[in-house]
């Protein structure tokens, strides 16, 4: 596939991570913040722009593998946060000297890989639930919910359709038990952008509706990728303003760029 068949997938990530970032600059964030997010970009479109999907079945079944267990891993190696109602929350993976969330980074790739086999669709996509049902992480658990509906609404699965349902009655679950109290430049990022300006809080969500519409819309995967993957970014945007939950690609954190860059870099993986 020519660099230029890959450009509307570079620019779904790019577009975000840049306003963000000049979100941060100016809004007096960390100097690291922008920073941190500016390299998980250079390295994200490095894998775009040069990267390929898995083309063997032992390739795709053991990167799901490896997918799922990095989401099983913060129950062992995360960092512990009591919520706001006492409740222990485990999702993330420490690396060096940041804590990736574990949600943001596995669940594109996963999302990707259920939407290009249909027969573990459902099963791949219920077993995500499940292991962040135990983090809890009611973000990735409405965000896999989305992602399953916009699977769900180009197969018309009614295996996908049940997991959706099943997604959402768990991630309601994990709501009440996992809130965590807002953390700057992280968490509602929208609204404290808008109490810097008004102006730089629209073009932050329109950055954002920009890499939802081209995800959708433009980038070279099938139907059946491209609605799971925007679903999955609309429930991850929507839970972000819901709640106190991280902002997507706009806010500060590696996890949920270099995530959708593995997902936007699994070109051309074989249907099945």
């Amino acid at each position: 596939m020519a660099i230029r068949d890959r450009v509307p997938a570079l620019l779904a990530l790019a577009i975000p991570v840049l306003a963000g970032a000049l979100y941060m600059v100016l809004a007096g964030a960390p100097s690291h913040y922008p920073l941190t997010n500016l390299g998980a970009l250079a390295l994200a479109c490095l894998w775009i722009a040069f990267g390929r999907g898995p083309h063997t079945a032992l390739s795709r079944h053991l990167m799901t593998g490896i997918l799922l267990f990095t989401l099983l891993t913060p129950l062992a190696v995360s960092p512990e946060v009591t919520s706001v109602t006492g409740d222990k929350v485990l999702r993330w993976f420490p690396l060096g000297g940041i804590s990736l969330h574990t949600g943001m980074l596995v669940a594109p790739g996963l999302c990707v890989l259920a939407a290009r086999n249909r027969a573990l669709a459902a099963p791949i996509l219920l077993a995500a639930i499940g292991l962040v049902w135990f983090q809890p992480d009611a973000a990735t658990g409405f965000a896999l919910t989305f992602a399953a509906v916009g699977l769900h609404h180009v197969t018309r699965d009614w295996k996908v359709g049940l997991v959706a349902v099943i997604g959402f009655v768990a991630s309601l679950m994990m709501a009440v038990r996992g809130e965590l109290p807002p953390q700057p430049f992280v968490e509602r990022v929208l609204v404290d952008a808008a109490d810097t300006s008004i102006f730089l809080s629209i073009a932050l969500g329109l950055a954002l509706a920009a890499c939802f519409a081209l995800i959708l819309f433009a980038i070279p995967f099938d139907r059946a990728k491209r609605f799971t993957l925007a679903g999955l970014l609309f429930g991850f945007a929507i839970m972000s303003l819901m709640s106190a939950y991280p902002a997507p690609l706009i806010g500060y954190g590696a996890a949920p760029i270099l995530g959708f860059g593995i997902a936007l870099g699994l070109h051309r993986i074989p249907q099945r």
